[in-house]
Order: C-alpha cells, then structure tokens, then sequence
C-alpha cells in the first residue's frame, strides 16, 4: 500500500543525491510539479529555481494563481512571458502529435535558455506514470505524446530529474495532502494546455474563445457542486471545433463555432466515464457560453468513456 510520508522522505533523497548543483523546474501551478517542486525545494534549497512559463495557452487567471502558490511555498521562482514565441511556433499547426511536439521542445528551449544565467544544469520535472506509459514506447502504443515525455527533443543540455515517475495522479494527491497543499485537489490541466482544447490550427482569437468557455464550464460547475446538487467531477472542461455550424442570434443568421463540454469521473486517469451532469447545470453552462462568447452559436456534451475516447480531445 502507497505511503505518502514514506514517499515524501525517499524522494527528497532521491532529488538530494541526483542534483550534484544547481537545477530549474518546469512549474505550471498543476498538482504534479507542485508537488516536485516541494519536494526539490526540501532537497536542494536555493539551488532551485523555479520557472513557469506563460505560453499564452493557460486558463483564465492561471499565471497569476500560480504566482500566488509558488510565493506561498516560498519557492524561489520566475515567470517567462513566451506567449508570442509559443503562438508563432504553432502558427498552422493543426495535426495534434506535432503541436505537443512543438510545445515540448518550446519549452525545453526556455528551460535552457532560463537556466544558463543561474549556472543550472538539471531540468526537475513532475512527470507521472501516465505520462510517459501514453506517449509509449518499448512494446507499449503511443496514445498521445505528453510534452514532457515523448515531445522533449532527443539532445537535451539539461539533464532531467523525474522525482514522481512512477506515481499516479492518485498518489501524488495523496502526498500533496501530507505536504498541506492547496493544490491537492486541483483537476488536472494538460501541459500543452489550451492548445490540445483548441482542435485545429492554434491562434489568440480561438484560444481567446475557448478560455471564455473554459471559465464558464468550470464556474458552473463548481457552484453546482457547492450548493450540493452534483458531486464535483474529476475533470471538467471545454473544446473548441474547428467546426462553424448555422445559428441565430436575435434575428440575424449567424455562422459560429462549436463547444463541446466534458467531464468525467475518475481515480488515475488511465480510465475513465463521463460525468451525468444535471440538465439544468448543461442549460445555464450553453446560455451562458452563448451569451457570453458572441463567436459561439453551438454547445454539444461529450458522453463517451475512456476508453475508447480519451479524457482531453487531443
């Protein structure tokens, strides 16, 4: 049985006697590399830096939010504005496995370019099982390539430092709550972000829709499960097609996107089912979108398990 105590000691010797000088972590604010850099900080003191980096891709009052947690765990930090980097990189992109490719390599690239001042040579990560058993490998399929497994370049300056590899999302909860993290029941939000909710080529108008719809799902859904007429999803979120359909508004035609929502149950990720959200939480979810986001005419619920769907729509 897993015991998160335990864990946490070993991994802090684990990152001790791996980091022979200075290293970064890649920070985004999630659960996971949380919890890393905890656990490095414990391990390595000032001779970790922290770097989150704003690609331009994360949800609405992410970068400030995740300013907020690494200030409160007093983890010596900084925050790279690269969203024009990142948006030129993606420009006309649209097969799914090369935009995390792309992403991967974008953010290695800051990595190194972040730690050279510091005189840093370990990249600390948060990667978890499912990350590395998706992006396959060996005798296993490639599902998908997480950006911090298989969308990392081959030739590396940095070497990296996985402290939390063999955990699953369940597990590293578990040690976020030893550790008394906030964070520790945060939904999980992918490491390319809102460019795998963003079907299709990746620009700051289509982003700009899906982070509006994005906030609308998750505010709808909190407060519904706050006021106790639903049990708050494992994950719960929206997509942007790269699809115009045939609308109305007011009186005049109108030709919009569409928004698929999606949530689901789960314990690790590795499986899961959808989430029977209450209609009248599915209804204010589409008014508002609708209303709300005046590109938008169309609103579709995302019933399917995984398998065979998985969780995000790339």
């Amino acid at each position: 049985m897993f015991n998160a105590e335990a864990f946490v000691a070993e991994a802090v010797e684990h990152v001790r006697s791996a980091v022979k000088g200075k290293a970064i972590l890649a920070a985004s604010g999630g659960v996971d590399s949380t919890v890393a850099a905890v656990l490095a900080g414990r391990a390595l003191g000032v001779d970790l830096l922290a770097v989150y980096v704003d690609t331009g891709l994360m949800r609405k009052g992410e970068t400030a939010d995740v300013d907020r947690t690494l200030k409160e765990m007093g983890v010596n930090h900084r925050i790279v504005d690269a969203r024009a980097e990142f948006f030129d990189a993606l420009k006309g992109v649209e097969e799914p496995e090369r935009k995390r490719v792309i992403i991967g390599n974008k953010f290695v690239e800051i990595f190194e370019r972040e730690a050279k001042p510091s005189g840093a040579t370990y990249l600390v990560q948060g990667t978890i099982a499912p990350d590395w058993i998706e992006s396959g490998g060996a005798l296993r399929d490639r599902i998908k390539s997480h950006h911090n497994v298989a969308g990392l370049p081959e030739v590396m300056n940095l070497t990296l430092v996985e402290p939390l590899r063999d955990l699953y999302k369940d597990e590293v909860r578990k040690v976020a709550r030893v550790l008394g993290l906030r964070v520790s029941e945060r939904q999980p939000f992918p490491g390319p972000a809102l460019a795998v909710r963003c079907l299709g080529e990746v620009t700051e108008e289509k982003v700009d829709v899906v982070r509006g719809a994005c906030a609308i799902v998750e505010e709808e859904i909190e407060a519904a499960a706050a006021a106790g007429t639903m049990t708050l999803p494992w994950q719960y979120f929206a997509v942007l097609l790269p699809i115009r359909s045939v609308g109305v508004h007011g009186d005049v035609r109108a030709y919009g996107w569409t928004v698929a929502v999606r949530a689901v149950e789960s314990v690790d990720g590795m499986s899961a089912r959808y989430s029977k959200i209450p209609q009248d939480v599915l209804e204010r979810i589409s008014s508002r979108i609708t209303n709300e986001m005046p590109h938008v005419n169309r609103i579709v619920y995302d019933v399917t398990n995984k398998p065979p769907a998985t969780i995000e729509w790339e």
